[in-house]
């Protein structure tokens, strides 16, 4: 239908109609201050309101209605209903239920469900200030029909987002017949205002439970901070103006009601209360909303500046991945190769030096564990000893069994090495993935190019890693050497413990009297390994005892030498491998990936969806929030100059 109606505002919100009368009424002294001084911040937040500033994180003064199912809600509301942008103006009396109904299942769908989506209804009449109300679905406790099972939780999470705000003023509608002490709306005031400073009770369904009202309004046993206010509900197919003329002379003429004072009876009452709360919670949040209003205005310039440039050429794609590669190069060399942490200061999984030392530790302790000096105490040895037993001259040890036990020591942690480099690679390639997205973010197109270069590179390179590992630890097997002045004084310490050795051989005698011989300890001592049970080698000859007793200790001397050198080689070529990445190899690749066949360059100067539609929503945010500062300087520069 065309707006005729003088009275429609420009926003398309709806007008409920007034009578002659209306235009007759004198003008209150509310409204004759109005219009110079709170009208123009009425109407200011008004407009922040259909801007949808509200989206912006700013919350405006709202009037929020609540109460349980069928506690007369809807007849105290005489509005026009404005839902998802659409407004309604309602000519005839008789339709203003029938459009609520139509805008509830056009919002809710029309089996009974509910949504998170208001419906805002906006009171206005001639002379006076307008009101702005959120109403919400009644407490319902009971699913019907199609409602879900949860209906009850859903609705009352739906109140509490929407009362907990400290600029909602919380209109609450009882039932006369309803116990206020337990009723679940003035509960769930409670939780969010318990001081009541900002609920108001609306008080419907009078003229059917008047036994008690009154004390019930006065004691206010409920904590109610802004007061009651009692109502007549509208019944059957009464017009506005007779319900509002049945409903002054209920309160004027019945017995119990009659007792109310005035100033707490009525429609018009709740109206003329409702704009003077509006008016203070407005006044008393205009700096704290013009406040929000400039720092979200900052935050989202700020958002906005850190986007990419838009790239308009492919001399500045070219720029830009240039800058990106050397950013990324510059990063890894900081925090692989000088070991800073800067960046990553709260990020300890980014501790490249700290993590890689752990890990080598770790090896090291690992490799210190395979060393099984006491267990089976020259078994092996012996074992050795007789399988290359043959025609030769005795006592001599073949350079071959030292050998062949040095291999087996080898093979069995020959395992760890290999364990490290795939572990260390692992958490270097997380490491590599972290910047890169990081150095990326911006420019997500560039993204699988480089990671494809990338995860190349580090593959490559940890093939040759570990192709060394391996070729290392085949020399170990191989050759028994080394130079360290240590093995022959960690032998020579060793072999000290040869006599004690014997020792636990021979049976002991008495210091004194006549000698009678008691059992051998079979039990000896060697520095750092601690007590040695020797029983189990009774049956071995002496001699093979001895040469077992020195292929034991000759290469427990040399196993620490090899196990220290394998952990020094490791971190050695560790080192190699990550400056010859960083610094050469995965910015080559990078460059051949991207350039030569990638086709990144080209790519570079599509924004991609996710960016251009963060850009959008940016630039639309700072236009209405840009808007909104405009129209809040407007009204702030008004007081001001009302004031002087």
């Amino acid at each position: 239908m065309a707006n005729t109606d003088p009275n429609q505002s420009n926003n398309g919100e709806v007008i409920h109609p007034f009578t002659d009368d209306d235009h007759n009424q004198k003008r209150s002294s509310l409204a004759v201050s109005y219009n110079d001084k709170i009208r123009p911040i009425l109407d200011a937040v008004d407009k922040l309101r259909r801007l949808n500033v509200t989206q912006e994180g700013i919350p405006l003064p709202t009037i929020v209605v609540i109460g349980d199912q069928s506690s007369g809600k809807s007849s105290v509301l005489e509005s026009l209903a404005e839902y998802q942008k659409k407004s309604v103006k309602i000519v005839e009396e008789s339709k203003i239920c029938e459009e609520i109904s139509r805008a509830t299942v056009e919002i809710a769908g029309n089996s009974k469900g509910i949504s998170n989506v208001p419906l805002t209804l906006v009171v206005k009449k001639k002379g006076v200030p307008d009101l702005t109300m959120v109403d919400l679905p009644g407490i319902t406790r009971v699913p019907v029909g199609d409602q879900p099972k949860d209906i009850h939780e859903q609705i009352s999470g739906m109140i509490m987002e929407y009362i907990k705000p400290e600029e909602s003023i919380i209109l609450n509608v009882l039932s006369a017949s309803d116990d206020f002490t337990t009723c679940e709306s003035i509960c769930m005031s409670r939780l969010v205002d318990n001081s009541g400073q900002r609920t108001l009770a609306v008080v419907t369904k009078c003229d059917q439970s008047p036994n008690g009202l009154f004390e019930k309004v006065t004691k206010n046993e409920v904590n109610i901070g802004l007061g009651y206010i009692c109502v007549r509900n509208r019944i059957n197919d009464e017009t506005y103006e007779e319900a509002r003329n049945q409903e002054a002379a209920l309160f004027e003429t019945h017995p119990l009601l009659a007792k109310i004072d005035k100033s707490m009876v009525g429609i018009p009452v709740l109206a003329h209360r409702l704009v003077q709360i509006q008016s203070v919670i407005i006044s008393k949040c205009l700096p704290d909303i013009v406040k929000k209003i400039n720092e979200r205005l900052n935050a989202s310039v700020l958002d906005l500046n850190k986007l990419p440039r838009v790239l308009k050429s492919e001399a500045d794609a070219m720029a830009t991945f240039i800058q990106i590669s050397g950013s990324l190069k510059e990063t890894l060399q900081k925090i692989i190769i000088q070991g800073e942490i800067d960046e990553y200061e709260d990020d300890k999984q980014m501790h490249c030096d700290a993590r890689l030392a752990e890990m080598l530790d770790k090896l090291s302790k690992d490799l210190k564990a395979s060393v099984k000096f006491c267990e089976s105490f020259l078994v092996e040895e012996i074992q050795f000893l007789e399988e290359v037993n043959g025609i030769r001259l005795p006592h001599f040890i073949p350079h071959s069994v030292f050998l062949r036990l040095l291999k087996k020591k080898v093979n069995s942690v020959s395992d760890l090495p290999i364990n490290f480099v795939n572990k260390v690679w692992d958490f270097l390639e997380i490491v590599c993935a972290k910047v890169l997205m990081d150095r990326c973010g911006n420019y997500p197109q560039l993204l699988p190019s480089m990671k494809k270069a990338t995860q190349y590179v580090m593959s490559k390179m940890k093939a040759k890693f570990v192709e060394r590992v391996t070729e290392m630890i085949e020399m170990e097997k191989i050759t028994d050497y080394t130079c360290d002045p240590n093995f022959i004084t960690s032998y020579n310490k060793l072999m000290s413990c040869r006599d004690t050795f014997q020792d636990s051989f021979v049976s002991i005698n008495s210091v004194s009297g006549p000698s009678f011989g008691r059992s051998p300890s079979y039990v000896f001592h060697v520095e750092f390994y601690g007590k040695i049970v020797t029983k189990h080698l009774t049956d071995v000859p002496e001699k093979t005892r001895e040469q077992a007793f020195d292929l034991k200790m000759r290469m427990t001397a040399y196993w620490n030498i090899v196990l220290q050198r394998m952990v020094d080689s490791l971190a050695l070529q560790l080192r190699f491998f990550i400056q010859k990445v960083v610094n050469k190899e995965m910015e080559m690749e990078i460059v051949n990936e991207v350039l030569v066949h990638g086709g990144g360059i080209e790519k570079m100067l599509n924004e991609p969806p996710s960016v251009a539609k963060k850009r959008e929503r940016l630039e639309n945010s700072i236009s209405l929030l840009q808007e909104s500062k405009e129209t809040m300087e407007q009204v702030m520069d008004g007081l001001v100059v009302s004031s002087d």
